[in-house]
């Protein structure tokens, strides 16, 4: 599998002369737009070409301050100017960070044979702030590599965040973007890699490739350890591939780390319903069921690169579920790891079965917090649509600590409830509880399953990010289409306020 390589990114504290592209904002100030970030020498070079201001010019071709647009002026000498709306003057962090994006994105598209160089403008100051433009503008320029005989041309070959502050911590937010860009990165060209590439074994050696050079310690168990291990959950959803299991641990555990944060990802390489076979329609964007994993497995890397003081313990349960004479069958009843025994009510409804496995091993480890992450539910994408994640927790403390770092991050979530009297929908005649209840409330059901797995005491956050962790559509901001990213920023902002 072929990986992305993010542009070359520098901080500056005015705009470099042989860029090829100059971004700048348009925001809304007493309801008109104004120009935000525009260096001198480009608003005079403007003007001499089109003998009236820069903001005349880009309100006559239409720029606005609405969020994603973006307008394309030639300049003088040959640099291309592409005005990017920023919503009102006081802007977040986000708001650049999409901006940004989107301005990346559209100069990708300008590209010839010649790869360009792009300056951002956007009068980014603040650290958070420079961080969001430094991280916008190394997502948009995301592709994924096709798998090809050819070799793929370059859009965007660098990349010039422009800031004022030529203060340390502006430099270190930038260092900071390229790590968590670079995560980001990795989470979607492992969700864009085909199924035939991208299986269980090939999966956990790309992770294990992923972090050499860190702090971090790699375990892979393989069909026959999970076999022997009792992990009942993962072995009969991989039971119907030919492909076998794999379950990945990450260790990270620096010097002076104390708090402990365990993560768990879903890693179904490829999602046919197995027995429970799904439509065909609704079979061809199934190798993202693992966005999860690679979400969990890349926020990990990132956080032993920034060497963040806080033990971090990964588990991706990987698995490809595919119906055959060896696939488990709805009824089965499953002895998961630790002893529960599971009634299968839907062999559709995978994923929570290894993510059950996973997080009872999780649990041993005695963290202070477990997060787990899967593209779990189609009712949460009903509920919530395909831009919202949903997140479900065990005490509205655990949520508000994920909901703040997914605020600082930038990333969508909704807290959802676990109702009282929701667990009695697993009730099962015939095992220790069902893997479903009925039609109603799937996504709650869901996360009361796994519930029923994380130790008594211990707090828990689940993200469900089926909706927005793979884009069918076409890209916007700094999302491509395909795979996102989904969770990573978060997971390394949670990382970042747990440290002691």
């Amino acid at each position: 599998m072929t990986a992305f390589n993010l542009p070359a990114l520098t901080l500056a504290t005015s705009c470099p002369r042989d860029v090829d592209v100059v971004i700048f904002g348009v925001a809304e100030s007493a309801g008109a737009p104004v120009l935000v970030g525009v260096p001198d020498e480009i608003e005079q070079r403007a003007a001499k070409l089109y003998g009236r201001g820069l903001a005349t010019v880009a309100r006559d071709l239409g720029a606005d301050a609405a969020p994603g647009s973006a307008t394309t002026l030639a300049g003088a000498d040959g640099v291309r100017l592409i005005a990017v709306g920023l919503g009102e003057t006081d802007v977040t962090p986000e708001q650049v960070r999409r901006a940004a994006g989107n301005g990346v994105r559209t100069a990708a598209g300008l590209a010839g044979d010649r790869a360009l160089r792009v300056a951002i403008c956007l009068d980014a100051v603040e650290p958070e702030v420079v961080k969001g433009a430094a991280e916008g503008a190394l997502l948009g320029a995301y592709r994924f590599v096709k798998v090809s005989g050819q070799q793929p041309k370059e859009a965007v070959a660098s990349i010039t965040v422009v800031s004022s502050s030529a203060k340390p911590e502006a430099r270190r937010a930038v260092e900071a973007a390229k790590t968590v860009a670079a995560a980001v990165c990795l989470a979607r060209d492992w969700v864009n890699t085909p199924a035939n590439v991208l299986y269980p074994e090939t999966f956990a050696d790309a992770a294990k490739t992923a972090v050499k050079g860190t702090k971090i310690d790699v375990e892979i168990l393989d069909d026959k350890a999970l076999e022997r291990g009792g992990y009942g959950g993962i072995t009969a959803v991989g039971g119907g591939s030919s492909r076998g299991p794999r379950l990945v641990r990450f260790s990270y555990a620096p010097r002076g780390g104390k708090s402990h944060l365990a993560l768990v990802g879903k890693g179904i390489t490829f999602d046919t319903g197995g027995l429970n076979l799904k439509t065909s329609d609704g079979m061809y964007t199934m190798k993202c069921d693992m966005a999860g994993a690679a979400a969990v497995l890349a926020a990990t890397r990132a956080i032993a690169q920034l060497g963040l003081k806080v033990r971090v313990t990964a588990y991706a349960a990987m698995a490809e579920n595919m119906p055959s004479g060896t696939a488990y069958r709805p009824s089965d009843v499953l002895t998961m790891y630790g002893g529960t025994t599971v009634e299968n009510v839907n062999s559709d409804a995978e994923g929570r079965l290894v993510m059950a496995d996973a997080l009872a091993r999780a649990g041993e480890d005695s963290p202070d917090l477990i997060l787990d992450v899967a593209t779990l539910t189609g009712a949460c994408m009903v509920a919530l649509g395909e831009r919202v994640a949903g997140l479900m927790a065990s005490d509205d403390q655990a949520a508000d600590h994920v909901l703040d770092a997914a605020e600082s991050a930038g990333e969508a979530f909704w807290q959802l409830p676990i109702p009282d009297g929701t667990r009695k929908k697993l009730d099962s005649k015939v095992a220790d509880l069902r893997s479903g209840g009925n039609r109603y409330g799937g996504a709650l059901t869901a996360a009361a399953f796994l519930h029923h797995f994380v130790p008594d005491g211990t707090p828990w956050a689940h993200l469900d990010i089926a909706g927005p962790a793979f884009n069918d559509e076409g890209p916007y901001d700094y999302v491509p289409s395909g795979g996102t990213g989904m969770a990573v920023r978060t997971l390394v902002a949670l990382a970042q306020s747990l440290q002691n």
